[in-house]
Protein backbone atom coordinates (compact mmCIF):
# COMPACT_ATOMS: atom_id res chain seq x y z
CA UNK A 1 0.00 0.00 0.00
CA UNK A 2 1.28 3.15 -0.90
CA UNK A 3 0.61 5.28 2.26
CA UNK A 4 -1.40 8.67 2.24
CA UNK A 5 -0.91 10.09 5.86
CA UNK A 6 -2.52 13.50 4.20
CA UNK A 7 -5.91 11.69 4.59
CA UNK A 8 -5.65 11.55 8.24
CA UNK A 9 -6.35 14.01 10.33
CA UNK A 10 -2.76 14.60 11.08
CA UNK A 11 -1.13 17.16 13.22
CA UNK A 12 2.25 16.84 12.41
CA UNK A 13 4.80 14.51 10.23
CA UNK A 14 8.10 13.76 11.35
CA UNK A 15 10.52 11.85 9.58
CA UNK A 16 11.16 10.85 5.56
CA UNK A 17 7.69 9.14 4.40
CA UNK A 18 7.81 5.50 3.14
CA UNK A 19 6.75 4.81 -0.71
CA UNK A 20 5.11 1.59 0.37
CA UNK A 21 4.06 -0.04 3.40
CA UNK A 22 4.09 -3.78 3.52
CA UNK A 23 1.49 -4.14 6.47
CA UNK A 24 -0.66 -2.44 9.10
CA UNK A 25 -0.17 -3.60 12.70
CA UNK A 26 -1.37 -2.69 16.16
CA UNK A 27 0.68 -5.42 18.25
CA UNK A 28 4.31 -4.50 17.84
CA UNK A 29 5.25 -8.53 18.12
CA UNK A 30 3.67 -8.92 14.63
CA UNK A 31 5.73 -6.35 13.26
CA UNK A 32 7.79 -6.89 9.94
CA UNK A 33 10.34 -4.88 8.11
CA UNK A 34 8.86 -1.69 6.21
CA UNK A 35 5.52 -2.28 8.08
CA UNK A 36 3.27 0.26 9.53
CA UNK A 37 2.91 0.53 13.70
CA UNK A 38 -0.48 2.28 14.80
CA UNK A 39 0.19 3.12 18.63
CA UNK A 40 -3.35 2.49 20.31
CA UNK A 41 -4.26 3.27 23.49
CA UNK A 42 -6.20 0.44 24.97
CA UNK A 43 -8.47 -0.56 28.53
CA UNK A 44 -5.32 -2.88 29.37
CA UNK A 45 -2.06 -1.62 27.57
CA UNK A 46 -0.52 1.21 25.54
CA UNK A 47 0.12 0.95 22.42
CA UNK A 48 2.42 4.16 22.86
CA UNK A 49 4.66 2.22 24.96
CA UNK A 50 5.63 -0.38 22.68
CA UNK A 51 6.51 2.11 19.76
CA UNK A 52 10.31 1.12 20.40
CA UNK A 53 9.85 -2.38 19.93
CA UNK A 54 7.57 -1.86 16.97
CA UNK A 55 11.07 0.71 15.26
CA UNK A 56 13.28 -2.43 16.45
CA UNK A 57 11.46 -4.63 14.89
CA UNK A 58 11.90 -2.86 11.43
CA UNK A 59 8.43 -0.26 11.39
CA UNK A 60 9.02 2.22 8.65
CA UNK A 61 6.43 4.37 9.87
CA UNK A 62 4.63 4.67 13.21
CA UNK A 63 1.15 6.29 13.65
CA UNK A 64 0.95 7.98 17.65
CA UNK A 65 -1.29 10.11 19.48
CA UNK A 66 2.40 11.95 21.28
CA UNK A 67 5.67 11.50 20.13
CA UNK A 68 8.41 8.52 22.22
CA UNK A 69 10.56 10.62 24.55
CA UNK A 70 14.50 10.88 23.38
CA UNK A 71 16.24 10.67 20.19
CA UNK A 72 13.44 9.97 17.14
CA UNK A 73 14.98 6.92 14.70
CA UNK A 74 15.87 9.09 11.34
CA UNK A 75 14.51 6.71 9.26
CA UNK A 76 11.50 6.07 10.20
CA UNK A 77 8.28 8.54 9.67
CA UNK A 78 6.30 9.00 12.78
CA UNK A 79 2.96 10.32 12.20
CA UNK A 80 1.13 12.31 14.93
CA UNK A 81 -2.88 12.18 15.04
CA UNK A 82 -5.29 12.99 17.22
CA UNK A 83 -7.01 9.69 18.36
CA UNK A 84 -4.92 6.52 16.82
CA UNK A 85 -7.69 4.34 16.91
CA UNK A 86 -9.79 6.10 14.70
CA UNK A 87 -6.33 6.71 12.45
CA UNK A 88 -5.90 2.49 12.75
CA UNK A 89 -9.54 1.92 11.33
CA UNK A 90 -8.87 4.30 8.56
CA UNK A 91 -5.46 2.73 7.21
CA UNK A 92 -7.03 -0.66 7.62
CA UNK A 93 -10.15 0.63 5.30
CA UNK A 94 -7.63 1.59 2.88
CA UNK A 95 -5.03 -1.33 3.11
CA UNK A 96 -7.69 -3.97 2.08
CA UNK A 97 -9.29 -1.42 -0.71
CA UNK A 98 -12.41 -0.37 1.34
CA UNK A 99 -14.08 -3.40 1.01
CA UNK A 100 -17.38 -2.20 2.75
CA UNK A 101 -18.23 0.22 0.26
CA UNK A 102 -18.09 -2.68 -2.33
CA UNK A 103 -20.91 -4.97 -1.18
CA UNK A 104 -23.76 -3.84 1.43
CA UNK A 105 -23.21 -3.76 5.17
CA UNK A 106 -25.34 -4.02 7.84
CA UNK A 107 -24.90 -3.48 11.20
CA UNK A 108 -27.09 -4.87 14.06
CA UNK A 109 -26.69 -3.41 17.38
CA UNK A 110 -28.63 -3.41 21.07
CA UNK A 111 -28.33 -5.81 24.27
CA UNK A 112 -30.09 -8.27 23.39
CA UNK A 113 -30.85 -10.26 19.94
CA UNK A 114 -28.13 -9.20 18.14
CA UNK A 115 -26.59 -12.91 16.90
CA UNK A 116 -30.16 -13.94 15.99
CA UNK A 117 -30.77 -11.17 13.77
CA UNK A 118 -27.60 -11.30 11.98
CA UNK A 119 -27.61 -15.05 11.68
CA UNK A 120 -31.36 -15.18 10.51
CA UNK A 121 -30.47 -12.40 7.55
CA UNK A 122 -27.66 -14.43 6.65
CA UNK A 123 -29.66 -17.44 6.24
CA UNK A 124 -32.65 -15.21 4.52
CA UNK A 125 -30.23 -13.63 2.30
CA UNK A 126 -28.42 -16.98 1.38
CA UNK A 127 -31.85 -18.80 1.19
CA UNK A 128 -32.90 -16.09 -1.16
CA UNK A 129 -29.94 -16.80 -3.47
CA UNK A 130 -27.87 -14.34 -2.49
CA UNK A 131 -23.54 -14.87 -1.50
CA UNK A 132 -23.45 -13.47 2.05
CA UNK A 133 -20.81 -12.59 4.51
CA UNK A 134 -21.62 -12.99 8.36
CA UNK A 135 -19.81 -11.78 11.39
CA UNK A 136 -21.11 -12.29 14.73
CA UNK A 137 -20.05 -13.88 18.34
CA UNK A 138 -21.17 -17.24 17.12
CA UNK A 139 -19.23 -17.68 14.05
CA UNK A 140 -17.80 -15.48 11.00
CA UNK A 141 -19.03 -16.76 7.65
CA UNK A 142 -17.40 -15.85 4.12
CA UNK A 143 -20.53 -17.42 1.79
CA UNK A 144 -20.20 -21.25 2.68
CA UNK A 145 -16.35 -21.01 4.75
CA UNK A 146 -16.68 -20.53 8.45
CA UNK A 147 -14.76 -18.89 10.28
CA UNK A 148 -13.98 -19.39 14.52
CA UNK A 149 -14.85 -16.09 16.13
CA UNK A 150 -12.93 -14.30 18.45
CA UNK A 151 -14.63 -11.03 19.43
CA UNK A 152 -18.03 -9.95 18.63
CA UNK A 153 -16.95 -7.41 16.45
CA UNK A 154 -13.09 -7.87 15.34
CA UNK A 155 -10.73 -5.25 15.57
CA UNK A 156 -10.21 -3.05 12.40
CA UNK A 157 -7.34 -5.09 10.48
CA UNK A 158 -9.65 -8.31 11.25
CA UNK A 159 -12.77 -6.92 10.18
CA UNK A 160 -11.76 -4.95 6.63
CA UNK A 161 -9.70 -8.37 5.44
CA UNK A 162 -12.87 -10.51 6.54
CA UNK A 163 -15.05 -8.13 4.33
CA UNK A 164 -12.43 -8.48 1.46
CA UNK A 165 -12.55 -12.00 1.52
CA UNK A 166 -16.16 -11.36 0.93
CA UNK A 167 -15.60 -9.42 -1.76
CA UNK A 168 -13.28 -11.92 -3.56
CA UNK A 169 -15.87 -14.45 -2.71
CA UNK A 170 -18.02 -12.73 -4.68
CA UNK A 171 -20.72 -11.55 -1.42
CA UNK A 172 -23.26 -8.91 -2.01
CA UNK A 173 -24.13 -8.48 1.96
CA UNK A 174 -22.69 -8.84 4.85
CA UNK A 175 -24.35 -8.71 8.15
CA UNK A 176 -22.71 -8.10 11.18
CA UNK A 177 -23.31 -7.69 14.98
CA UNK A 178 -22.01 -3.80 16.34
CA UNK A 179 -21.00 -4.01 19.90
CA UNK A 180 -21.04 -0.75 21.87
CA UNK A 181 -17.05 -1.36 22.84
CA UNK A 182 -16.71 -1.61 18.95
CA UNK A 183 -18.38 1.95 18.77
CA UNK A 184 -16.23 3.65 21.36
CA UNK A 185 -13.03 1.86 20.16
CA UNK A 186 -13.48 2.81 16.50
CA UNK A 187 -13.61 -0.94 15.53
CA UNK A 188 -16.01 0.27 12.81
CA UNK A 189 -14.43 3.23 12.27
CA UNK A 190 -14.63 4.11 8.33
CA UNK A 191 -16.65 1.38 7.22
CA UNK A 192 -19.94 2.21 4.93
CA UNK A 193 -22.99 0.69 6.40
CA UNK A 194 -26.10 0.14 4.20
CA UNK A 195 -28.24 0.14 7.15
CA UNK A 196 -28.53 -0.21 10.86
CA UNK A 197 -31.02 -1.93 13.38
CA UNK A 198 -31.78 -1.60 16.99
CA UNK A 199 -33.05 -4.43 18.71
CA UNK A 200 -33.30 -3.15 22.10
CA UNK A 201 -31.09 -1.86 25.16
CA UNK A 202 -30.72 -2.74 28.82
CA UNK A 203 -29.01 -3.87 31.93
CA UNK A 204 -25.30 -4.48 30.56
CA UNK A 205 -21.39 -3.90 29.96
CA UNK A 206 -21.56 -1.27 32.85
CA UNK A 207 -17.95 -2.60 33.92
CA UNK A 208 -17.05 -0.72 30.64
CA UNK A 209 -18.99 2.08 30.06
CA UNK A 210 -19.61 2.87 33.94
CA UNK A 211 -23.29 4.25 33.31
CA UNK A 212 -26.22 3.71 31.60
CA UNK A 213 -26.42 6.99 29.98
CA UNK A 214 -23.09 5.88 28.48
CA UNK A 215 -23.72 2.82 27.26
CA UNK A 216 -26.75 4.29 25.36
CA UNK A 217 -24.53 7.37 24.05
CA UNK A 218 -22.42 4.58 22.59
CA UNK A 219 -24.82 2.31 20.71
CA UNK A 220 -26.79 5.99 19.44
CA UNK A 221 -23.06 6.95 17.63
CA UNK A 222 -23.34 3.75 15.47
CA UNK A 223 -26.50 5.41 13.84
CA UNK A 224 -25.09 9.34 14.22
CA UNK A 225 -22.53 7.54 11.59
CA UNK A 226 -24.56 6.09 9.07
CA UNK A 227 -24.12 7.96 5.73
CA UNK A 228 -27.42 9.79 4.67
CA UNK A 229 -28.21 7.00 1.74
CA UNK A 230 -28.40 4.18 4.97
CA UNK A 231 -31.75 2.80 6.48
CA UNK A 232 -32.39 3.07 10.44
CA UNK A 233 -34.57 0.27 11.35
CA UNK A 234 -35.46 0.60 15.46
CA UNK A 235 -37.77 -1.39 18.14
CA UNK A 236 -39.88 1.62 18.72
CA UNK A 237 -41.38 -0.69 21.99
CA UNK A 238 -37.93 0.06 23.64
CA UNK A 239 -37.88 3.04 25.69
CA UNK A 240 -34.63 4.25 23.70
CA UNK A 241 -35.79 3.16 20.01
CA UNK A 242 -36.36 7.04 19.16
CA UNK A 243 -33.42 8.05 20.86
CA UNK A 244 -31.11 6.03 18.81
CA UNK A 245 -31.99 8.08 16.08
CA UNK A 246 -32.02 11.32 17.35
CA UNK A 247 -29.17 12.62 15.75
CA UNK A 248 -28.89 9.79 12.47
CA UNK A 249 -28.75 11.79 9.16
CA UNK A 250 -30.05 8.64 7.46
CA UNK A 251 -32.24 8.64 4.21
CA UNK A 252 -34.74 5.79 5.71
CA UNK A 253 -36.11 5.88 8.89
CA UNK A 254 -38.09 3.19 9.78
CA UNK A 255 -39.41 1.24 13.31
CA UNK A 256 -41.00 -2.16 14.06
CA UNK A 257 -43.36 -2.93 17.02
CA UNK A 258 -45.53 -5.55 18.75
CA UNK A 259 -47.23 -2.89 20.60
CA UNK A 260 -47.15 0.50 19.06
CA UNK A 261 -48.03 2.06 15.32
CA UNK A 262 -44.94 1.15 13.70
CA UNK A 263 -44.08 0.50 9.47
CA UNK A 264 -43.18 -3.11 10.30
CA UNK A 265 -45.97 -4.42 13.08
CA UNK A 266 -46.15 -7.87 14.50
CA UNK A 267 -48.80 -9.96 16.45
CA UNK A 268 -48.25 -13.50 18.46
CA UNK A 269 -51.75 -15.07 17.05
CA UNK A 270 -50.87 -18.72 18.93
CA UNK A 271 -47.63 -20.10 20.54
CA UNK A 272 -46.99 -23.76 20.86
CA UNK A 273 -44.02 -25.31 22.13
CA UNK A 274 -42.65 -25.87 18.58
CA UNK A 275 -43.46 -22.44 17.30
CA UNK A 276 -45.87 -19.64 16.82
CA UNK A 277 -48.50 -18.54 14.32
CA UNK A 278 -47.23 -14.74 13.46
CA UNK A 279 -49.38 -11.91 11.86
CA UNK A 280 -46.25 -9.88 10.13
CA UNK A 281 -47.19 -6.72 8.19
CA UNK A 282 -50.55 -8.19 7.90
CA UNK A 283 -50.07 -11.72 6.71
CA UNK A 284 -49.82 -14.74 8.67
CA UNK A 285 -46.95 -16.78 9.15
CA UNK A 286 -45.97 -19.69 11.01
CA UNK A 287 -42.12 -19.72 12.42
CA UNK A 288 -40.24 -22.37 14.47
CA UNK A 289 -39.24 -20.41 16.72
CA UNK A 290 -41.33 -19.03 20.59
CA UNK A 291 -41.13 -16.35 22.80
CA UNK A 292 -42.13 -12.91 22.40
CA UNK A 293 -38.39 -11.82 22.26
CA UNK A 294 -37.85 -13.98 18.85
CA UNK A 295 -41.43 -12.07 17.29
CA UNK A 296 -39.40 -9.08 17.55
CA UNK A 297 -36.09 -10.53 16.73
CA UNK A 298 -38.18 -11.88 13.49
CA UNK A 299 -39.85 -8.57 12.85
CA UNK A 300 -36.25 -6.94 12.77
CA UNK A 301 -35.27 -9.59 9.70
CA UNK A 302 -38.22 -8.86 8.26
CA UNK A 303 -38.47 -4.95 8.34
CA UNK A 304 -34.75 -5.21 7.29
CA UNK A 305 -35.28 -7.66 4.29
CA UNK A 306 -37.66 -5.22 2.70
CA UNK A 307 -35.67 -1.82 3.41
CA UNK A 308 -33.08 -4.17 1.16
CA UNK A 309 -35.36 -3.98 -1.51
CA UNK A 310 -36.60 -8.07 -1.47
CA UNK A 311 -40.09 -8.98 -2.24
CA UNK A 312 -41.97 -9.24 1.02
CA UNK A 313 -44.19 -12.45 0.41
CA UNK A 314 -40.70 -14.17 -0.63
CA UNK A 315 -39.40 -13.00 2.50
CA UNK A 316 -42.47 -14.62 4.66
CA UNK A 317 -41.68 -17.55 2.47
CA UNK A 318 -38.14 -18.09 4.07
CA UNK A 319 -38.82 -16.96 7.65
CA UNK A 320 -41.49 -20.30 7.76
CA UNK A 321 -38.32 -22.29 7.42
CA UNK A 322 -35.80 -20.57 9.44
CA UNK A 323 -34.67 -22.37 12.48
CA UNK A 324 -33.26 -20.79 15.85
CA UNK A 325 -29.25 -19.83 16.46
CA UNK A 326 -27.09 -22.37 18.17
CA UNK A 327 -27.24 -21.62 21.83
CA UNK A 328 -30.31 -19.53 21.18
CA UNK A 329 -33.46 -20.96 23.27
CA UNK A 330 -31.75 -24.70 22.01
CA UNK A 331 -33.79 -27.45 23.28
CA UNK A 332 -32.56 -30.91 24.43
CA UNK A 333 -35.05 -34.01 25.17
CA UNK A 334 -34.54 -36.45 26.84
CA UNK A 335 -36.23 -39.94 26.55
CA UNK A 336 -38.64 -39.78 29.88
CA UNK A 337 -39.87 -36.51 29.13
CA UNK A 338 -37.98 -34.25 30.66
CA UNK A 339 -36.94 -30.74 28.55
CA UNK A 340 -34.02 -28.62 28.66
CA UNK A 341 -32.95 -25.37 27.59
CA UNK A 342 -29.54 -24.16 26.92
CA UNK A 343 -29.73 -20.24 26.44
CA UNK A 344 -26.90 -17.89 25.71
CA UNK A 345 -29.13 -15.10 28.35
CA UNK A 346 -26.19 -13.43 30.31
CA UNK A 347 -28.40 -10.03 31.66
CA UNK A 348 -31.34 -9.95 33.40
CA UNK A 349 -33.62 -8.47 30.67
CA UNK A 350 -32.46 -11.73 28.25
CA UNK A 351 -33.27 -13.91 31.37
CA UNK A 352 -36.12 -12.79 32.44
CA UNK A 353 -37.10 -13.06 28.48
CA UNK A 354 -36.54 -16.89 28.53
CA UNK A 355 -38.17 -17.58 32.11
CA UNK A 356 -41.22 -15.86 31.05
CA UNK A 357 -41.38 -17.36 28.00
CA UNK A 358 -41.00 -21.36 29.68
CA UNK A 359 -43.57 -20.48 32.13
CA UNK A 360 -45.85 -19.12 29.13
CA UNK A 361 -45.73 -22.76 28.13
CA UNK A 362 -44.72 -25.39 30.37
CA UNK A 363 -47.73 -27.43 31.96
CA UNK A 364 -49.02 -25.52 35.51
CA UNK A 365 -47.63 -29.15 37.72
CA UNK A 366 -44.35 -28.98 36.05
CA UNK A 367 -41.14 -27.44 37.78
CA UNK A 368 -38.43 -25.13 36.15
CA UNK A 369 -35.53 -25.64 37.44
CA UNK A 370 -32.86 -22.50 36.28
CA UNK A 371 -28.84 -23.24 36.43
CA UNK A 372 -27.68 -19.64 36.05
CA UNK A 373 -24.15 -17.78 36.84
CA UNK A 374 -22.36 -14.52 36.05
CA UNK A 375 -18.78 -13.81 34.48
CA UNK A 376 -16.14 -12.88 36.38
CA UNK A 377 -14.23 -9.54 35.33
CA UNK A 378 -17.35 -8.12 34.29
CA UNK A 379 -19.94 -5.78 35.16
CA UNK A 380 -20.99 -6.80 39.29
CA UNK A 381 -24.23 -4.77 39.52
CA UNK A 382 -26.62 -7.44 37.65
CA UNK A 383 -25.21 -10.11 39.57
CA UNK A 384 -27.92 -9.91 42.45
CA UNK A 385 -30.27 -8.83 39.83
CA UNK A 386 -29.51 -12.13 37.53
CA UNK A 387 -30.30 -14.32 40.78
CA UNK A 388 -33.33 -12.54 42.11
CA UNK A 389 -34.65 -13.21 37.90
CA UNK A 390 -33.60 -16.37 37.85
CA UNK A 391 -35.30 -16.95 41.83
CA UNK A 392 -38.42 -14.82 41.05
CA UNK A 393 -39.67 -17.15 37.90
CA UNK A 394 -38.35 -20.27 38.97
CA UNK A 395 -39.21 -23.44 40.97
CA UNK A 396 -35.70 -23.97 41.45
CA UNK A 397 -32.18 -22.41 41.29
CA UNK A 398 -28.88 -23.64 41.01
CA UNK A 399 -26.34 -20.96 41.39
CA UNK A 400 -22.81 -22.02 39.58
CA UNK A 401 -19.52 -20.56 37.30
CA UNK A 402 -20.19 -18.94 34.04
CA UNK A 403 -16.14 -18.05 33.43
CA UNK A 404 -15.12 -16.38 36.24
CA UNK A 405 -11.88 -15.55 34.45
CA UNK A 406 -9.32 -14.20 37.26
CA UNK A 407 -12.30 -14.19 40.16
CA UNK A 408 -12.58 -16.20 42.88
CA UNK A 409 -15.53 -18.50 41.96
CA UNK A 410 -17.55 -18.35 45.05
CA UNK A 411 -16.95 -14.55 45.45
CA UNK A 412 -19.21 -14.17 42.37
CA UNK A 413 -21.90 -16.70 43.69
CA UNK A 414 -21.71 -14.97 46.95
CA UNK A 415 -23.06 -11.13 45.11
CA UNK A 416 -25.69 -13.16 43.29
CA UNK A 417 -27.31 -14.62 46.92
CA UNK A 418 -27.00 -11.16 48.14
CA UNK A 419 -30.01 -10.06 45.67
CA UNK A 420 -32.33 -13.03 46.97
CA UNK A 421 -34.41 -13.11 50.20
CA UNK A 422 -34.76 -16.08 53.05
CA UNK A 423 -37.83 -17.37 50.60
CA UNK A 424 -35.53 -17.76 47.35
CA UNK A 425 -32.48 -18.51 49.42
CA UNK A 426 -34.68 -21.98 50.64
CA UNK A 427 -35.20 -22.73 46.80
CA UNK A 428 -31.72 -22.02 45.84
CA UNK A 429 -28.38 -23.94 45.61
CA UNK A 430 -24.77 -23.02 45.34
CA UNK A 431 -22.91 -24.85 43.18
CA UNK A 432 -19.62 -23.82 42.25
CA UNK A 433 -18.54 -26.80 39.82
CA UNK A 434 -20.90 -25.98 36.53
CA UNK A 435 -20.98 -29.68 35.48
CA UNK A 436 -22.21 -30.51 38.85
CA UNK A 437 -24.27 -27.93 39.00
CA UNK A 438 -25.96 -29.28 35.21
CA UNK A 439 -26.12 -33.10 36.86
CA UNK A 440 -27.84 -31.61 39.68
CA UNK A 441 -30.33 -29.96 38.01
CA UNK A 442 -31.11 -32.70 35.84
CA UNK A 443 -31.29 -35.32 38.70
CA UNK A 444 -34.04 -32.64 40.60
CA UNK A 445 -35.88 -33.14 37.24
CA UNK A 446 -39.24 -35.20 36.94
CA UNK A 447 -40.32 -35.92 33.21
CA UNK A 448 -42.64 -32.94 31.95
CA UNK A 449 -39.86 -30.47 34.18
CA UNK A 450 -37.64 -27.86 32.06
CA UNK A 451 -34.26 -27.54 33.23
CA UNK A 452 -33.20 -23.93 31.79
CA UNK A 453 -29.30 -23.53 31.25
CA UNK A 454 -28.40 -20.06 31.02
CA UNK A 455 -25.42 -18.01 30.34
CA UNK A 456 -23.53 -19.37 27.85
CA UNK A 457 -25.09 -20.73 24.79
CA UNK A 458 -22.95 -21.61 22.11
CA UNK A 459 -19.44 -21.13 24.23
CA UNK A 460 -18.10 -24.50 24.14
CA UNK A 461 -15.44 -23.28 27.25
CA UNK A 462 -15.13 -22.26 30.48
CA UNK A 463 -12.60 -19.67 31.49
CA UNK A 464 -10.74 -20.21 34.61
CA UNK A 465 -7.72 -18.04 35.90
CA UNK A 466 -7.31 -16.86 32.47
CA UNK A 467 -7.52 -20.51 30.62
CA UNK A 468 -10.24 -21.28 28.75
CA UNK A 469 -11.33 -25.38 28.60
CA UNK A 470 -13.47 -26.99 26.92
CA UNK A 471 -17.58 -27.18 28.24
CA UNK A 472 -19.98 -27.18 26.36
CA UNK A 473 -23.38 -26.93 28.33
CA UNK A 474 -25.00 -28.98 25.85
CA UNK A 475 -23.17 -31.52 25.76
CA UNK A 476 -23.17 -32.07 29.60
CA UNK A 477 -26.79 -31.29 29.35
CA UNK A 478 -26.85 -34.49 27.20
CA UNK A 479 -24.58 -36.96 29.42
CA UNK A 480 -26.66 -35.91 32.34
CA UNK A 481 -29.46 -37.34 30.21
CA UNK A 482 -27.98 -40.20 29.30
Amino acid sequence: MKPNFQQLPTSRIVGPEPSEICAVRFDSRAVAPGDLFVAVRGTVSDGHDYIAAAVERGASAVVCETLPQGELNPSVCYVLVEDSARALAELAGAFYGHPSRQLRLVGVTGTNGKTTVATLLYDLFTALGHRCGLISTVVYRVGDRRIDSTHTTPDPLTLNRLLAEMVEAGCDYCFMEVSSHSVVQQRIGGLQFAGGIFTNITHDHLDYHKTFAEYIRAKQAFFTRLPGEAFALTNIDDRNGEVMLQNASVGRRATYSLRNAADYQCRIVEELPDGMQLSLAGRDVWVQFIGRFNAYNLTAIYGAAVELGQEPAEVLRILSTLRPVSGRFEQIRSADGRLAIVDYAHTPDALQNVIDTINELRRPDAQLITVVGCGGNRDATKRPVMARVAADGSSRVILTSDNPRFEEPQAILDEMRGGLDAAQLSRTLTIVDRREAIRTAIALSRPGDVVLVAGKGHEPYQEISGVRHHFDDREEVTAAFA
